[in-house]
């Protein structure tokens, strides 16, 4: 009855966590959740405004497939002052969220065998995606030595002639690792010569911490001609629930073929959302940006810290995004069973490091308030402390 294609494609793990936190708590379950990619502050007020004038007018109808005109102006305004990249509109293609233009993106490109390296630890929905469209994933393993990022001689190493694609986050989701301007040059040095796209995911550049953010395709005209720039608002302006995301690119080929896939499944996204997204991406939202960008620092500071407190835990100060990557080697070899046991004896959800491609670490999101993060914390230690009687 089903296809083929379908039942290669995994559930993502990261919803199934919270899925299964929100029925246990529902069930009165006193349960603290830090498996969600969601900030919990909410969407500014300029953004709101902006929607129910939307309405008030009665834009309510269908747009254009690529997202309305003054909208793909303003992504591009946001490219050339954020990144100092050069789109025009007709370069631009909104979607519903990052990963729909994920999705469009991989099917109008890959082919059956072609390969796409993904460097890993990995969002959870990359390979997936891949596999869905045929293609295979290359998995390149990083460490903590590297922060997790993938190195120029690696990325030579796994470099074959079916080489199609190479998937970079920036900042990363779950390791919270930014990719610095040097190291994305000595990437691009790799790829000159070749006909290998890069998809940048930048969807958390808004949130960095003691680093600088660089975007893949400022590093030179090469890097810009092969690059596809993914980018969105959830994280950035707390806008999760409204389904916002954009890509960006040279090619026109590919931007007309994700336009027509586009038209054929969702065509285009809620008029109200594009209308909303306009202020947030002109910058008169970047002061409520800043505020919630300094909150999450102080959180990953004393989060760090606590863990690194934690017999037989260890983690990295993230440069970006809002997750610790907890390394829980010296107490487990096998992610998901310590997760469900914390989940079930502690009521404390994090997510497996295995469904982001990395045993022996679990996702914790800090996007929670203080006091809940020093008592998911607390009653980790007691877990740890309870294996090890």
């Amino acid at each position: 009855m089903l296809s083929d294609r379908i039942q290669t494609l995994s559930p993502s793990l990261t919803i199934a966590i919270s899925s299964l936190a929100r029925d246990l708590k529902a069930q009165g379950k006193d349960i603290l959740s830090f498996s969600a990619g969601e900030p919990d502050f909410g969407t500014p007020r300029r953004i709101k405004d902006e929607a129910i004038k939307a309405i008030n007018d009665g834009f309510t109808q269908y747009t254009a497939v690529p997202g309305i005109p003054e909208l793909l102006e303003a992504v591009a305004i946001k490219l050339k002052r954020d990144n100092g990249l050069n789109y025009a509109p007709s370069d631009i293609i909104v979607s519903n969220g990052a990963k729909q233009s994920l999705f469009n993106l991989l099917q109008a490109t890959l082919n059956p065998e072609d390969e796409v390296i993904i460097p890993a630890p990995y969002w959870v929905t990359y390979p997936e995606l891949v596999k869905y469209a045929g293609a295979i994933p290359v998995i390149i393993e990083t460490d903590e030595i590297g922060n997790f990022k993938i190195t120029a001689e690696q990325l030579q190493e796994a470099i074959t002639a079916k080489t199609k694609m190479i998937i970079l986050t920036t900042p990363s989701n779950p390791t919270g690792s930014v990719y610095s301007k040097s190291e994305l040059e000595s990437l691009a040095e790799v790829l000159k010569g070749t006909d290998i796209i890069v998809v940048s995911d930048e969807m958390y550049e808004k949130l960095v911490y003691d680093i600088d953010f660089t975007a893949a395709a400022s590093i030179s005209e090469d890097m810009y001609q092969r690059t596809v720039t993914v980018n969105g608002l959830s994280k950035s302006a707390a806008m999760t629930g409204w389904r916002f995301g954009y890509l960006a690119t040279p090619n026109k080929a590919l931007i007309a073929a994700m336009n027509k896939l586009q038209s054929q499944s969702t065509s285009n996204i809620n008029s109200i959302t594009q209308k909303a997204a306009i202020p947030a991406l002109l910058g008169e939202i970047d002061s409520d940006i800043e505020n919630m960008r300094r909150a999450f620092e102080g959180r990953a500071d004393e989060a760090v810290k606590l863990f690194n407190e934690v017999d037989g835990l260890s983690v990295l100060k993230p440069q970006g995004a809002f997750y610790l990557f907890v390394n829980i080697k010296d107490v487990s070899n096998d992610s998901i069973e310590f997760c469900k046991e914390l989940l079930q004896e502690m009521g404390v959800a994090v997510v497996p490091g295995i469904g982001f491609g990395s045993e022996g670490y679990f996702r914790f999101s800090f996007a929670t308030d203080i006091t809940t993060i020093r008592e998911g914390i607390r009653r980790i230690e007691k877990f740890i402390k309870n294996k090890k009687v």
